[in-house]
């Protein structure tokens, strides 16, 4: 009997030990299975071999439209996304006004061209009688002052039409070039003002890219230094040219701005406004071995909490470590981190699910 019950007791024991070591196993099976999918990526700035930098397309050329005059806008048609051809007209402002100061201007002009035809021939009258002795040489003065204040006040007269002409031009304005209408700050009806930007027009076709270089590196940038685009967006690489070097940056916020022409063939499926990494190579590396560059990290991969920032590294046991960092200064989708991440160190740039402080990750 008593047999039996140890048999029993024994064979309870291992079935319980056996679910115990199934349910401890089950949550390092689940661990696995629902660890988070992570992009590892390392920090931007001087590799040894050039310079990556993080810079914008934008259009070649854009202008504001606006007008001088003041009125009720009566024709606006175009809208964000239209393409416009040079010449087109875009935008017209009530000019009644303008007009009936033009049609004033007409009439004096009438009325200024018939006293230089009178005054014209009471001169030839005049000086015909002064050759036979019949006028005074003080008349004859005066016949001929009255003809040159008639000349005067008739080119007076025209010069103002023109003046007037010349406000009437910018009660219909037309676009400067040919490219898209990116931005429209008024509608139909509403009063327009002098200065007042009505239309922002991108000129089509002609991109450009502009990219900030710190004070440090700057001056290993050169006029003409070719340059090797990256346009994620596209999953594109474009060749271009440096064009441009702003040589003061007091109004860049310390970074100096630089413009990069792209051959016109490769700007097929470009859309000003959108991000690209700028690689430009050094061929001398001597004087950068004692540059330090700094480390620049995707905006989007800093985390926020409260007052403090943030992002992800990966843990030796492939978990999140959330690594707090002081932030410098924000170049297009490029922040420069000052101090909480080393060059040489990895961080998570994107992940598949809501990351956290010890979450199990997994690389792709």
């Amino acid at each position: 009997m008593k047999k039996t019950v140890y048999s029993i007791i024994t064979i309870s024991a291992l079935a319980l030990a056996s679910c115990s070591s199934k349910e401890k196993q089950e949550p390092s099976s689940t661990k696995t299975d629902s660890a988070i999918l992570v992009t590892i990526a390392s920090p931007t700035g001087n590799n040894g071999n050039g310079l990556s930098l993080s810079g914008q397309v934008e259009a070649g050329q854009t202008v504001q439209i606006s007008t001088r005059v003041m009125g009720y806008i009566t024709y606006l048609k175009v809208k964000a996304g239209d393409y416009v051809s040079k010449g087109q007209l875009l935008v017209s402002i009530s000019n009644d006004d303008i007009l009936a100061k033009r049609a004033q201007a007409d009439a004096m002009i009438a009325e200024a061209e018939a006293a230089v035809k009178n005054a014209k021939k009471d001169e030839e009258r005049f000086n015909a009688l002064y050759k036979q002795q019949s006028a005074s040489a003080k008349e004859l003065d005066n016949i001929n002052l009255q003809y040159s204040s008639a000349k005067a006040r008739l080119d007076g007269a025209k010069q103002m039409r023109s003046e007037i002409n010349a406000m009437l031009a910018y009660t219909n304005l037309t676009a400067p070039f040919s490219g898209m209408v990116s931005q429209k700050m008024a509608e139909a009806g509403a009063m327009a003002s002098p200065g007042m930007p009505i239309l922002t027009i991108e000129e089509g076709g002609a991109f450009q890219i502009s990219a900030s270089v710190p004070e440090n590196l700057i001056a290993q940038v050169k006029q003409g230094a070719e340059a090797t685009i990256s346009i994620k967006a596209i999953e594109k690489n474009i060749k271009g040219s440096v064009v441009q070097i702003n040589q003061s940056s007091q109004f860049t916020g310390g970074q100096y701005l630089i413009k990069i022409r792209l051959s016109g063939a490769d700007q097929k499926g470009l859309y000003s406004g959108m991000y690209a990494n700028v690689f430009i190579p050094i061929k001398s590396t001597t004087n950068l071995t004692n540059t330090e560059s700094p480390i620049m990290v995707p905006v989007a991969a800093i985390t926020y909490k409260n007052q403090l920032a943030g992002l992800y590294t990966v843990s030796s046991n492939n978990t999140a470590l959330l690594r707090w960092v002081r932030l410098g200064k924000t170049t297009g989708n490029m922040v420069e981190v000052l101090t909480g991440l080393q060059k040489d160190e990895t961080y998570i740039s994107s992940a598949e699910g809501k990351l956290f402080n010890g979450a199990p990750v997994k690389t792709k």
